[in-house]
């Protein structure tokens, strides 16, 4: 192998002026802008040269070949190294590097994003990269089985993430052989020294238990770590390169300082920083070019045949995310799950006994199943990841950040809301709609039925962003005939009526019916409106709502007050010039364990306190 002889001399020099550019690069945009983090890019500088010349695959011409290598920026802080890596291999000018870093209307943000079409995924809150080049490694190791290698820089400040851990107990547990994680271990992080300095030999210790393989090495020294890669490429599992690096290097005035973190050079400073650095250059490099790969599966567009259910038969919505589920791996082979060790309970089991091997466990690893969805959208797939709703409260800030990757991802959160019965509260979701509907770009669903639940996991699949469906424990009655039509945005009028409108979504849609059952007995004509699809919120069907009862709405939901159902009808009807009175039954107290009637007539959602709320208003 190419990497396995020792460097001439002139390729050791050129691998140098590589770096030196690297770093005057970084310190020309960064003072440019008057803001950044070029010390925690020069300390890198040393091993990106000789991974982008020498070890990373990459046709730069055309960042859609599927036999590319992948480079994520975990420490995405330290976008000035990779955008004046893009720089040196030409894939954005000089002047784009020095003019709109950090500036309105740039692709070359403060951290990056995929704007720019060679980055993957949305990076700079740390933990995060290496957890997504996990699933684009199993992406790549069990799916594409492609050859291509996934490369993730790390700063040390991030390993103390436990997302760095559960991504290396992952890539051991299913021995991504194509997954390299470079730790960039310059012992500074934000305030001062990071937990381990530069104490190698624990973080060798911590990588092997993890099931992965360390390959320490001076990162500074180019031909040891030119062997090291070269090494962990032919590896038969997954590596941490380890590089004790020092921040700041090649600039005698800030190089290992703790009081330089995240700051710009001021301009007298950076010149002589570039001058130390021996002046600007007009490196070109190229690397080594992937394999040819075959084309790309056409992309399947079949619609699914959905599972049937029989009106008024009662099925929890859970099944019917199973069912659906596993009718969609049928007739869509770039449909992948992953679950969180609850696969019983959310029932993607069954996709998992159907299609055992586009489905992967994450185990009690919430983050990583995020992670994971995310790096396998990055190759193409249409991923489904499952938990319980409550429980992906551990993974936030993964799905914000696929927000802003703006990936397709689909989640279902099961087990939602005092409807679980005796669990308890830890057990139940009563914050997840507001959490997800606070997600940029994000899609909200909670159905009623297993007739709705199917229809919606259908079109998930085709769904942009991150879309989120709730479903519900316990079985209820179908409501609604095979093939009616659930489009996102939309809702249904279950029941007629004009006294009085009860907006439920979920298993309120059922609290609702019954109570216009009693409603109706006191001669009171309830409309009972589904409002299944939380974002986008059907606006219309609300407004029609408030012209035929009146402005008399009495909306249902088994969550929290804050930023669910009752919120979404509150901010669509905020601008409406006739008076609305709005009656908002929500859990305003904190559950404890009971049956599922005891605990949502508790919290003031079950059909008593519907019919007592609509009576005042009628």
């Amino acid at each position: 192998m190419e990497a396995e002889r020792t460097l001439r001399e002139e390729e050791l020099t050129g691998l140098a002026e590589l770096a030196a550019q690297l770093r005057v690069d970084s310190i020309r945009c960064s003072t440019r802008a008057g803001s950044g983090h070029p010390t925690s890019s020069l300390s890198a500088a040393d091993l990106l040269a000789v991974l982008v010349s020498r070890h990373l695959r990459y046709d730069w011409s055309y960042p859609g070949n599927r036999a590319n290598d992948h480079l994520i920026f975990s420490k995405g802080h330290a976008s000035p190294l990779l955008y004046a890596v893009f720089r040196a291999t030409g894939a954005i000018s000089e002047q784009e590097l020095l003019e709109t870093y950090r500036q309105s209307n740039s692709r070359l943000q403060g951290h990056p994003t995929p704007v720019l079409p060679w980055v993957d995924t949305a990076t700079g809150s740390l933990g995060q990269g290496l957890p997504v080049g996990v699933g684009i490694a199993l992406a790549g190791q069990y799916l594409d089985k492609l050859p291509y290698h996934v490369w993730v820089l790390c700063g040390d400040s991030e390993t103390a993430e436990g997302s760095i851990w559960e991504a290396l107990d992952k890539a051991g547990h299913y021995g991504l052989r194509n997954l390299t994680a470079i730790v960039d271990v310059n012992r500074f992080g934000q305030r001062g020294p990071t937990e381990l300095e530069w104490d190698l030999d624990t973080y060798r210790r911590r990588v092997e238990a993890f099931g992965c393989h360390p390959l320490v090495v001076d990162g500074h020294d180019l031909a040891a770590v030119d062997e090291v890669l070269g090494r962990a490429r032919q590896a038969t599992g997954p590596t941490v390169v380890l590089a004790r690096t020092v921040k700041g290097k090649g600039v005698p005035e800030i190089e290992n300082r703790p009081d330089w973190h995240g700051k710009a050079l001021e301009p007298d400073r950076a010149e002589r920083a570039v001058q130390a650095l021996g002046g600007v250059r007009q490196i070109r490099v190229a690397g080594p070019r992937p394999p040819a790969a075959p084309p790309a599966p056409a992309p399947a567009r079949k619609a699914p045949e959905l599972p049937r259910y029989e009106k008024g038969a009662k099925v929890a919505t859970r099944n019917a995310y199973g069912d659906a589920l596993r009718a969609l791996g049928g007739v869509r082979p770039d449909v992948v799950a992953l679950d969180g060790e609850v696969s019983d309970s959310t029932r993607a089991d069954k996709f998992s006994e159907a299609y055992p091997d586009r489905f992967f466990e994450m185990f009690i690893a919430e983050q990583q199943l995020i992670a994971a969805a995310v790096g396998l959208r990055v190759r193409g797939y249409r991923p489904f990841a499952a938990t319980f709703a409550a429980f992906l409260s551990r993974a936030y800030d993964f799905i914000r950040m696929a927000g802003i990757s703006r990936a397709d991802i689909a989640l279902a959160g099961s087990h939602a809301g005092v409807e679980i019965g005796p669990d308890g509260p830890s057990q139940m979701g009563l914050e997840d709609l507001a959490a997800l509907r606070a997600v940029h770009g994000s899609t909200v669903l909670y159905p009623s039925d297993a007739v709705s639940c199917a229809a919606l996991v259908a079109a998930m699949v085709d769904c942009e962003g991150v879309s989120y469906l709730r479903t519900t424990r316990g079985k209820y009655p179908v409501l609604y005939d095979n093939g009616d039509d659930f489009p996102i945005g939309g809702s249904k009028v279950v029941r007629d009526g004009s006294d009085v409108a009860l907006i439920g979504a979920g298993v309120t849609v059922h609290n609702c019916l019954a109570a216009a059952d009693e409603l109706a007995r006191e001669g009171i004509d309830a409309r009972v409106v589904d409002l299944y699809s939380v974002k986008p919120v059907d606006r219309q069907r609300l407004l029609d709502a408030v012209r035929d009862t009146g402005g008399r709405l009495v909306v249902v939901e088994d969550h929290y007050p804050q930023g669910g159902l009752g919120s979404a009808v509150l901010e669509s009807l905020a601008d409406l010039a006739e008076p609305v009175r709005v009656s908002h039954l929500a859990v305003r107290g904190l559950p404890g364990s009971g049956t599922p009637a005891q605990q949502m007539d508790r919290a003031g959602i079950g059909a008593h306190a519907i019919v007592s709320a609509a009576r005042a208003l009628a």
